[in-house]
């Protein structure tokens, strides 16, 4: 597997973790992922958060959710009429810190394939052993 993740990739992990919702949950997950993706308001831990509680999450949660990523894209594209370098700066993090974030979901995947290969070994010597 290339060790660089790209955004595309990135946005396909956070797509998968977002189609986890409860079935009764109803939500635009590309659009959701849009509004997440370019918050410039949350950094890379926070955005994790919000994606590892997207099963837990009620629809009041994703409805206010969705309310404030709006409200927040409306308020930068205010502001970078008055200060367009601040905001070009803040896009470019933003957009570094969501490769970082892909970086930790594929980190955290390669970690617990490993804890399974483990497992595997051990339940296998386990069981030649007759345990």
């Amino acid at each position: 597997m290339d060790n660089q993740i790209t955004e595309s990739v990135v946005d396909k992990i956070v797509l998968d973790f977002l189609l986890l919702h409860k079935e009764k949950i109803k939500i635009d997950e590309k659009e959701f992922l849009d509004l997440l993706k370019h918050s410039l308001s949350l950094n890379t831990m926070e955005k994790k958060r919000v994606i590892d509680a997207v099963p837990t999450l009620s629809q009041f949660q994703f409805d206010e959710l969705n309310k404030v990523f709006v409200e927040e894209r409306k308020k930068f594209r205010e502001l970078s009429k008055e200060h367009p370098d601040d905001i070009k700066k803040l896009l470019s993090k933003q957009q570094k810190e969501w490769i970082q974030l892909g970086d930790l979901y594929k980190s955290e995947n390669e970690s617990k394939e490993k804890e399974e290969e483990s497992k595997n070994k051990i339940d296998d010597i386990k069981a030649s052993l007759w345990l």
